[in-house]
């Protein structure tokens, strides 16, 4: 039980994790059509902002000015760049997003080197909150819980109850109507790109002491963070939380418990085949639980395709 509960714990705190990395693509899609192959690299943006801030004033300011000068430079990349392949469609702004992806890493690489930086979680946070059993749960952690659910609240009561949130949905599918009505649509569609994009830098400033602050770190989260917005549904913020926990928990819960595959597939009535000489059969029946955990979430995402293809909380117009 013990086990559990701490796998349950390190399962929601990388599940929110992913959530405040994906929650900035949920709103930049919802709102702007844009599937941003570069949302990753705004998020490495935000840790290496956040370690070199850190450096002279601090954890603490840096977890407030990073995400602003991460959403700045997203904003600029809407204004300037973004905005002028719109018109051509899809796939013009995917290649440019994928350009700037590895436009971004070059130029992290170039200015802070291609080894990992010392950017540590602060000291203040530095201590066991409490303990189950043996296995001691870092304040740090659920700090990382609290800003998720705080990001999350602010999201849906901004979208849903303000006059903001009203205005940033009627502009996607009437721009011509809002543009009438006295509000500037080009505006609020750099401002929307702009917060996405400082949203992915909050993750990064959080994440970046955890899972480390490296140029590689955009790539190791990239892929999986489209395959949670594709499980939830495209553009759904409650769609990106549920899958965000659901991919969180079920990499964990891998990853925790060394469980062969024969005494998985046993436990499900599957014998194991008479001859197992051949190299493949083999391999198969000798894996152990943890060495598939990390291809899980995109089986998850295989199977939403084909049963649910607008994922679970999408909408089957979009």
């Amino acid at each position: 039980m013990d086990l559990i509960l701490v796998t349950m714990i390190d399962g929601l705190v990388t599940g929110l994790l992913l959530f405040m990395l994906s929650s900035g693509l949920t709103l930049i899609f919802s709102m702007m059509g844009v599937l941003n192959f570069a949302h990753a690299s705004f998020y490495m943006l935000g840790a290496y902002f956040a370690y070199q801030i850190s450096r002279y004033i601090g954890f603490w300011p840096a977890l407030f000015i990073a995400p602003v000068l991460v959403g700045l430079v997203g904003a600029a990349v809407e204004r300037y760049g973004l905005r002028r392949v719109h018109k051509y469609g899809h796939v013009a702004e995917l290649i440019f997003t994928f350009g700037l992806a590895l436009l971004i890493e070059e130029v992290v690489q170039f200015v802070w080197g291609k080894g990992h930086v010392e950017y540590n979680a602060p000291e203040s946070l530095q201590f066991a909150l409490f303990s189950i059993a043996d296995y001691e749960i870092a304040a740090y952690k659920i700090f990382m819980i609290a800003v998720a659910a705080a990001i999350f609240i602010a999201l849906l009561l901004i979208l849903t109850r303000t006059r903001v949130g009203m205005v940033i949905q009627a502009a996607l599918t009437h721009p011509d109507t809002v543009e009438a009505l006295g509000h500037n649509v080009p505006l609020v569609f750099m401002g929307v790109f702009g917060v996405g994009s400082a949203l992915a830098g909050v993750a990064g400033v959080i994440a970046g002491p955890v899972l480390g602050t490296f140029p590689g770190m955009a790539v190791v989260l990239g892929s999986i963070v489209f395959v949670t917005i594709v499980v939830g549904g495209l553009g759904s913020l409650w769609g990106a939380l549920v899958a965000s926990l659901l991919i969180g928990w079920m990499t964990t819960f891998a990853a925790s418990y060394n469980i062969g595959m024969a005494d998985l597939l046993g436990a499900l009535g599957i014998e194991p085949p008479a001859d197992l000489s051949e190299s493949l059969l083999r391999d198969i029946w000798t894996l152990s639980l943890p060495q598939v955990g990390p291809i899980l979430p995109y089986l998850l995402m295989v199977l939403v395709l084909v049963f649910r293809p607008y994922g679970l909380f999408g909408n089957r117009d979009a």
